[in-house]
């Protein structure tokens, strides 16, 4: 058996190293060095390769790829929503990705991103929440207690100075579960009976639901002034969480609007219906909030040049740790046109 050369060899972070990496760094250090580094590529937004993920979609959930490239780098993510899976035991979203140089076209990177997409959800959701939220927000509604709660209540509380969320969700076991996992970080944890309980005296209010349905999470009347709106669970057709009432009343910001109009809580608006995409307030070219009375809205429904970002900080952090495992991926023969040649070699 021959030794794989250098060049063979992928660096590949596993779910376990992941949180190992997490935990030498410390979550919410992680958290508002990845809203950075997503910041960062926002502001060079016009670099990147744009194009809306490629889904593929079932009676029972999507899987989709996620690529972008600055020129540089090329990445991608795999990734799945099945909001069926958690009551067989299963996560709804599972997820890997891969980094590329461009030059050579070889991967420097592959790793599990199901942790890692929760991460940059989360420091996406407040890196927007710091240009959007009301000056001094420190109270959010969180509705909906799944697996993205605690990552996101973390993330306003690292980079916005969130102080206290209100809890709801429809299976008061997801939110006793959210209560009890942020239970020492020094919030204030209010669990709550109805979404009207939550969203009393919260500045920032955060849906995040799992089923694929357009449902109606909050109703127009429960939105009232001056308050930022952090949509996340709707990101594909046929799944919304906001009565299109409070759209109308709303400024909305997108990523990507070819992507947002088909996934997106404007989905069930007009196709002219009026957005500002984000990285035109991050560059200063167009104007986020205006004043108290403003209600603003991050229609958020994912986009790839956030996942480059996380593959980006991921490969920056792993370096001089042993938080990967080297992969023989790459066939590396002698002569680069002998790959038959090397694969005789190597019955011997």
């Amino acid at each position: 058996m021959t030794t794989p050369s250098d060049k063979a060899l992928v660096p590949f972070v596993s779910v376990d190293n992941m949180m190992r990496l997490v935990h030498s760094i410390g979550v919410e250090t992680m958290l508002k060095d990845l809203a950075d580094y997503v910041e960062a590529d926002f502001k060079r937004w016009e670099l990147f390769d744009k194009t809306p993920r490629v889904a593929s979609h079932s009676d029972v959930g999507v899987i989709e790829l996620m690529p972008t490239s600055d020129g540089e780098a090329y990445g991608f993510k795999y990734v799945n929503g099945h909001p069926k899976n958690t009551s067989e035991g299963l996560q709804t979203v599972t997820a890997f990705g891969l980094l590329a140089d461009v030059y050579t076209g070889y991967p420097v990177l592959l790793t599990e991103m199901t942790m890692l997409t929760a991460l940059r959800t989360a420091a996406t959701s407040a890196m927007v929440a710091k240009h959007l939220a009301p000056k001094g927000a420190d109270t959010m509604a969180m509705i909906g207690n799944g697996a993205q709660s605690e990552f996101q209540t973390l993330a306003m509380k690292a980079i916005c100075g969130l102080k206290s969320v209100r809890l709801f969700d429809k299976d008061p076991a997801a939110t006793a579960k959210c209560a009890r996992n942020l239970a020492a970080t020094g919030l204030e944890v209010v669990q709550c009976a109805t979404p009207e309980e939550a969203i009393e005296g919260a500045q920032i209010l955060t849906t995040c639901t799992a089923d694929k349905q357009n449902a109606t999470i909050l109703t127009d009347n429960m939105v009232g002034a001056g308050v930022h709106i952090n949509a996340i669970g709707g990101d594909c057709p046929g799944k919304t969480e906001l009565a299109a009432g409070i759209l109308n009343r709303s400024d909305v910001f997108v990523e990507f609007p070819p992507q947002t109009r088909v996934e997106g809580e404007i989905q069930q608006m007009p196709e002219d219906f009026p957005v500002t995409e984000l990285w035109q307030v991050i560059t200063g070219q167009k104007q986020g909030r205006r004043d108290n009375k403003q209600i603003t809205l991050f229609d958020s429904v994912g986009f790839a040049i956030e996942d480059f970002s996380a593959l980006r900080y991921i490969r920056d952090h792993i370096k001089g740790t042993d938080f990967f495992l080297d992969l023989d991926m790459l066939a590396d023969p002698d002569d680069p046109r002998d790959l038959f040649g090397m694969l005789q070699r190597s019955k011997g």
